[in-house]
């Protein structure tokens, strides 16, 4: 507790990681209010409390979330923590608002209307839960309590006698005794490529739309009827389409049977030739159609969290290639092939004896690590046929080792894999490949806790699960929901949209005033535009954004970047912040502490792993994973740390 009868504690960023720990603050305090003193917060966003920057309610409604609506929750759900003063799960805010549209507008009450558990709500009704579980801590304000919002930038933490002095864009300063740092999206420096593009753009009359939120960009300033290159075909790719298409007035109807996920496209005369193009050549594979985040038809059998524990136990700190992945990627296998076996057993000779073979073919016996795939590949090629056998690599790179005579051939290769991939995921837990993907996705969730805080080598974090595997998992389990992958195929069949193909590289011609990109495995020619969008988000890396209060920490040394080792020797600069858990505060320049300053959120991306996605509601059925409501836990450490509990 801080020596003066007040303490003051100032949280900068006001999005759901900073209204975590306000929420957090409040619960804490009310639990256990130190007689004679009072609680100042000071909550400082240019942005609107709870919503923050991401989440506001006024954006488009084509702006989807990626998880659907049981998933997220800004309250957390652990008996062992305080009991929060107010609010639930979006879900649960979501069933009652769609009975008494309490503080709702006429859009949000039409969403709502159709919006089910099993739905990917809009960022926009999202954003009005988190406002609307902000007001409703603000009207159970414990005694003693005071909040006080500041609708500004902090520009800057200067440490001064037991706590800090915090400096507004406004002119105001605060002196506080703690501050968080819940800073979420920030802007960031443009790369090299980037900046040259830019600077082409500015001098030859070019349009070119940097990395940003989609909800930042003034979608308006496409023109009609153009080509336009629209490099990135990750989850901001389906927001950039969507302003091109639906927001310009197009219209997706069905076509042909009802419910056969086959939609048309009818155009409204005013959309861009969208010309798309990324790495793999191919959006994100789509979510399956699941009754819950995690399919309930996959157990894992190999990389469990006693799996992890017996690491711990035996004082082992686990490589990620050597002891995890061959663990994960048995469960992908066993997910595979149980499914093929229930859903599609002609495919196997005698499913029976194959899955009695498999099982043991994938034990994980000691001294055979080695072989183990050599043995599964065996025991795959007596019974599968070749046509069910699975290559779980090539599942994200479904164009690898394909050449294409034209664009045209491109196309319609991939309208064909969308098509695919979309009826897969209305298959759901019965087809094998979106099962494979369902066994990664769920063991995501326990390699969060393996690795988070050291759990694994710098060498394996650097080379293993950022190197391969992020992207890799990131492709297969983090796409869109299967309804995009139907309408980019209906924008394809309606020539509204293109593809340049894999591993694209992009250029300026200065003399012809345009943007070229290129593929080099579609024999045709450049594909050529004036206007060129990054459809991506700032890169998360605190060594290039560009936040005034993070470049004056850093020049004060008050923080720093964590450096891993590579397995070179080779010292690498992460993403995030170099910080000491739990909970967590920042490493100054010398190694020391930074007291009284906390870390929350995407500037933890060193240290934890998949910190950008919500907080999990605990689910209604099947297990829940430690790693699902960590964010929130952090906030209560946090809290409870400024609060000297």
């Amino acid at each position: 507790m801080a020596k003066s009868q007040t303490n003051r504690v100032a949280l900068i960023g006001a999005g759901p990681r900073g209204t975590s720990v306000l929420e957090r603050l409040l619960a804490n305090w009310a639990a256990d209010s130190p007689h004679g003193t009072t609680l100042h917060i000071d909550v400082v966003d240019p942005y609107p409390a709870g919503s923050g920057h991401v989440w506001q309610p006024e954006q488009s409604r084509l702006f989807l979330m990626n998880t659907q609506s049981f998933y997220p929750t800004l309250i957390p759900e652990d008996p062992q923590l305080a009991p929060p003063l107010a609010g639930g799960s979006f879900d649960q805010w979501r069933e009652a608002r769609r009975r008494d549209g309490m503080g709702l507008n006429d859009a949000e009450k039409a969403e709502l209307s159709t919006l089910e558990s099993h739905n990917f709500p809009s960022r926009a009704i999202y954003g009005r839960y988190l406002r609307q579980t902000l007001d409703g801590l603000l009207e159970r304000l414990p005694d003693g309590v005071k909040v006080t919002f500041h609708e500004t930038l902090a520009v800057a933490a200067r440490p001064v006698a037991d706590g800090f002095d915090v400096e507004l864009a406004s002119g105001a300063t605060l002196t506080v005794g703690s501050v968080v740092l819940a800073l979420g999206h920030i802007e960031s420096r443009l790369n090299p490529e980037q900046r040259s593009f830019k600077s082409a753009a500015d001098e030859q009359g070019l349009l070119y739309f940097p990395p940003a939120p989609p909800a930042d960009v003034d979608w308006q300033a496409v023109p009609d009827n153009e080509p336009v290159l629209v490099r990135g075909m990750g989850l901001n790719f389906f927001d950039v389409m969507g302003q091109l298409t639906e927001a310009r007035g197009g219209k997706f109807v069905e076509a042909g049977s009802p419910g056969a996920g086959i939609l048309e496209y009818r155009a409204s005369g005013r959309e861009p030739r969208i010309i798309a193009a990324s790495r793999r050549g191919t959006p994100y594979r789509a979510k399956a159609g699941l009754a819950g985040y995690y399919p309930s038809s996959i157990t894992m059998r190999y990389l469990t969290e006693d799996a992890v524990d017996r690491f711990r136990a035996a004082g082992i700190q686990p490589g990620f290639d050597h002891d995890l992945w061959p663990l994960l990627h048995r469960d992908a296998l066993w997910a595979y092939y149980s499914t093929l076996a229930r859903s599609q057993p002609a495919a196997i000779k005698d499913p029976a004896q194959f899955l009695a073979d498999l099982e043991d073919a994938l034990q994980p016996h000691a001294h055979t690590t080695a072989n183990w795939e050599i043995k599964v590949g065996d025991v795959v090629e007596k019974h599968v046929v070749t046509s069910r056998r699975l290559n779980l690599r090539g599942l994200a790179a479904p164009l690898a080792g394909r050449t294409f005579a034209s664009r045209s051939e491109l196309d319609a290769a991939i309208t064909a894999y969308l098509d695919d991939d979309a009826r897969r995921s209305a298959l759901g837990e019965a087809d094998p490949v979106k099962m494979a993907i369902g066994a990664l996705h769920t063991g995501r969730a326990i390699l969060k806790s393996v690795v988070a805080d050291g759990g694994i080598t710098d060498e394996s974090w650097l080379a293993g699960l950022r190197g391969w595997f992020e992207s890799f998992v990131e492709g297969l389990a983090s796409g869109a929901p299967a309804l995009r992958s139907e309408q980019l195929a209906a924008l394809a069949r309606a020539g509204v949209v293109s593809f340049v193909g894999p591993d694209p590289k992009f250029s300026v011609d200065r003399g012809a005033k345009l943007f070229r990109a290129v593929s080099p495995w579609v024999h045709d020619g450049p594909v050529e535009a004036r206007t060129l969008i990054e459809a991506m988000s700032p890169a998360n890396r605190v060594g290039i954004n560009l936040s005034p209060l993070l470049e004056q920490l850093m020049s004060d040394g008050l923080v720093r970047t964590k450096i891993m080792m590579s397995v070179e020797g080779t010292p690498m600069q992460t993403t995030g912040l170099d910080v000491e858990p739990h909970p967590y505060r920042p490493l100054a320049a010398n190694g020391s502490i930074t007291r009284n300053l906390y870390v929350l959120g995407l500037q933890l991306s060193a240290s934890q792993w998949g910190t950008a996605i919500a907080a999990e509601a605990r689910p209604r059925t099947g297990p829940a994973y430690a790693s699902g409501q960590r964010t929130l836990r952090d906030a209560d450490e946090i809290a409870r740390s400024i609060l000297g509990r």
